[in-house]
């Protein structure tokens, strides 16, 4: 059963919070009180200086093995430059945590295509890459976490009420890196999507050269409804919701 809680743009700001309040209340399991994650498809614009460069998609899917994969697919253009890409991770999900089977990132356009696979074969207590001949060389950690997969951890911890995530993170590349956020408040923003109510989350770096913001949806079980990142205070892109639509399997 497909339902679809898309509203336009252009709808009265009063009209969207309130159908928005009503319909995603009927269609948002939350994953919190769940036994089951809920399917959904979101369609982005790909901004930077307030003018569109692209597109992005994100779902989640329940798949038949009853494992999980979100995907991120992104298509940008800017005069001679392209850039492709798809970042996807087969996960399972039980009592509200995340754990990494398998992560891909392929990417094609200006310069070199890649194609980064990792398996975390927790058997055996290793990560296999595609770019190397043997297991990575890593000391094995149950919380790991995959380059998208902690993305809907952290959206769990959000429901957990936390405000200060940490994320042992395997990279592409099979290297562990350490991310850390906070959150640091609400906003009402506007979006093509319409107007959303979201807590605003920033990443916390070392260095003060990069910065990385994300708003999530509390009403939508903390969706990402934009995503801001830019150097040294200059934009990089700026990723705003468009539509999405949820899926609930009888």
């Amino acid at each position: 059963m497909i339902k679809n809680f898309l509203l336009k743009a252009h709808t009265t700001i009063k009209n969207n919070q309130s159908a928005l309040s009503i319909i995603l209340g009927t269609l948002i399991i939350s994953p919190s009180y769940a036994s089951q994650l809920t399917d959904y498809s979101a369609e982005y614009d790909v901004m930077r200086k307030g003018e569109r460069y692209g597109t992005a998609v994100r779902t989640l899917e329940h798949r038949a093995d009853g494992h999980y994969e979100i995907k991120y697919s992104s298509d940008i253009s800017w005069m001679v430059f392209s850039d492709k890409r798809t970042e996807s991770s087969v996960f399972s999900y039980i009592d509200n945590k995340i754990t990494p089977i398998s992560y891909r990132m392929l990417r094609e356009g200006t310069g070199r295509d890649h194609d980064y696979q990792l398996y975390f074969d927790r058997n055996a207590k290793k990560v296999i890459s595609n770019q190397e001949k043997f297991p990575l060389k890593l000391e094995w950690d149950d919380t790991w976490q995959d380059g998208i997969s902690y993305q809907e951890q952290m959206r769990l911890d959000l429901l957990a009420g936390q405000e200060v995530f940490d994320y042992q993170m395997v990279d592409k590349k099979g290297s562990v890196r350490h991310y850390t956020f906070k959150l640091v408040g609400k906003e009402t923003i506007t979006l093509p999507f319409g107007n959303v109510e979201a807590v605003k989350i920033e990443r916390v770096y070392d260095n003060d050269k990069r910065q990385a913001i994300a708003w999530l949806a509390p009403e939508m079980d903390y969706l990402l409804v934009r995503m801001w990142k830019g150097e040294k205070n200059v934009e990089q892109f700026d990723v705003q919701l468009k539509s999405v639509t949820s899926t609930v399997k009888n």
